[in-house]
């Protein structure tokens, strides 16, 4: 007679055979998807590998290129490369967040950014989105005077000061500051927010804090559980110092945030060389928390939030600007057309100014300079700040994706500014920075390769805060090429990560400014 544990593993092991290798190699809808590796039908230690060495998205981006516009990285994960039938299906059409978002929650609080539903999101976002409108902004006096501060009285004395002594400057670091400085201030107040571009040991201790939790994304992101388990046991897998890092970033926001609650409340009146301005986000986010179906407490629903916003407001737009500059200083003569470009201004930004109080021009004025506005969007095609993927999860009613048959819900799908941006039949040439590919196409394939460019997302979940960044950089960079040729001084290490935020392999870039001759 056969044991019961014969038995057991007479019925047992079938099912195994049959769930873990028959249905997702030969049944399951997945199974006609190609598969990005061998084992991507079995298992997904393939990708998670890739993802804790950094190498996801080129390895996601080989796999398309290699079969088309849709991969299977594991058992029930996919990866889609098209706009038809592909991100405008999954991140327009309802398609939920994936709890990989999590990892961004703050105070252990869900902010907008994290919030995996689409209701609760829509939520905060309709009540906040209008501040960082085009025509807000634009319009906004707040936004008028952050601006003539950080650009007159903080950037351009910097990179003066510079240039007179011939100093090298770190502006990946520069870059950060500057535009912390610019998202404080519009969320804060002018009299609340950082100072990092001028007071250079509390820019230091800040990045370096921030940066020290990189290395250790991967197990919040992809095993949480794993983690949790294993943080019981002691600080195996997550240092000490990282939880440090942690609390470090959120005591500095509640500062901000108390800072601005005072504010908003009583009437600080301008006081010599210390502009005032409403804490414009503050205040947004707040109203928006007083009628909140969340249930945490209203000062952390309003510090999860402004926390998010001044990390992606900074780390975001600090990139982009150190790849603009970098690729800016590699070309003397492109440097020389935009300076040409921005004396069309007026005012224009020349440093120093004949008046006491220099005016700027105005939003509009430079939003419409052709040359600036392609170098800005070919640096954020070629150099994503955020190139990674966006997980989605498919939703209960059966849906194709680049012409898969109907896939099941739950199934982990998603895209990747990486590989969108590459697409040679809609950007030839796709790994050379060309800014005149923007200036140069037919109506038609301007709006092709708007289509494609994904720098800033799309749907109701599209970054709040594009028209802030643009209009800052913008800004900061007509600045800088109005008074100054830049060079490369050393760019050892400029190469990107690859990671879902995307820096410089080195944290730096050094470059040497000069005056240009009035």
């Amino acid at each position: 007679m056969l044991s019961i544990t014969a038995i057991v593993a007479i019925c047992i092991v079938p099912y195994v055979i049959y769930k873990y290798i028959i249905y997702p190699a030969f049944i399951s809808p997945l199974s006609k998807i190609p598969n990005a590796h061998s084992s991507s039908p079995f298992s997904p230690l393939w990708i998670l590998i890739k993802r804790f060495r950094d190498e996801e998205n080129r390895s996601i981006h080989a796999a398309h290129v290699k079969h088309g516009d849709i991969v299977r990285l594991g058992p029930n994960e996919i990866s889609v490369n098209c706009v038809d039938d592909g991100i405008r299906t999954i991140y327009s059409g309802g398609f939920e967040k994936w709890r990989w978002y999590d990892q961004f929650d703050n105070f252990g609080v869900p902010c907008m950014f994290s919030t995996a539903e689409s209701k609760p999101h829509s939520h905060r976002r309709r009540v906040i989105a209008n501040v960082y409108s085009k025509s807000y902004l634009q319009s906004s006096p707040e936004m008028h005077k952050i601006s003539q501060t950080m650009i007159f009285s903080r950037i351009l004395p910097v990179l003066e000061s510079a240039a007179i002594e011939q100093k090298p400057v770190e502006v990946l670091d520069l870059s950060h500051a500057s535009t912390m400085d610019f998202i404080t201030a519009f969320m804060f107040g002018l009299q609340n927010g950082s100072n990092l571009t001028q007071d250079v040991s509390a820019r230091t201790e800040f990045l370096d804090t921030y940066r020290r939790r990189r290395p250790y994304r991967f197990w919040s992101s992809e095993l949480p559980g794993l983690k949790s388990v294993l943080n019981r046991l002691g600080p195996i897998i997550e240092p000490k110092f990282v939880q440090e890092a942690t609390n470090y970033i959120e005591n500095w926001t509640l500062t901000f945030t108390k800072a601005a609650e005072k504010s908003s409340t009583t009437k600080v009146p301008d006081e010599e060389n210390i502009p005032t301005t409403t804490p414009v986000v503050y205040n947004q986010v707040h109203q928006s928390t007083l009628k909140s179906p969340f249930p945490y407490p209203q000062e952390l629903q309003i510090a999860t939030e402004l926390q998010d916003h001044l990390a992606a407001g900074h780390e975001t737009s600090g990139i982009t600007l150190c790849y603009l500059f970098h690729e800016l200083s590699m070309q003397p003569k492109l440097q020389e057309q935009l300076r040409e470009e921005f004396l069309t201004l007026s005012p224009t930004l020349e440093y120093p100014s004949s008046v006491s109080t220099p005016e700027l021009p105005s939003p509009q004025s430079l939003d419409a300079l052709p040359l600036l506005h392609a170098c800005l969007m070919e640096t954020l095609r070629i150099h994503a700040a955020i190139p990674g993927p966006e997980p989605r999860i498919t939703p209960s009613k059966p849906t194709s994706l680049a012409g898969s048959p109907p896939l099941p819900p739950g199934v982990r799908v998603s895209s990747q500014p990486y590989t969108l941006h590459r697409r040679a039949d809609v950007f030839p040439d796709p790994e050379a920075w060309k800014p005149k590919r923007w200036l140069e196409a037919s109506e038609e394939q301007k709006a092709e390769m708007g289509r494609w460019f994904w720098a800033f997302g799309s749907g109701g979940r599209m970054c709040i805060g594009s028209n802030f960044a643009m209009q800052e950089m913008k800004l900061i960079t007509a600045a800088i090429y109005t008074n100054y040729r830049t060079h490369i001084i050393d760019d050892e290490g400029i190469e990107q990560v690859d990671a879902y935020t995307a820096h410089p392999r080195a944290n730096q870039l050094i470059l040497g400014f000069e005056r240009v001759e009035k």
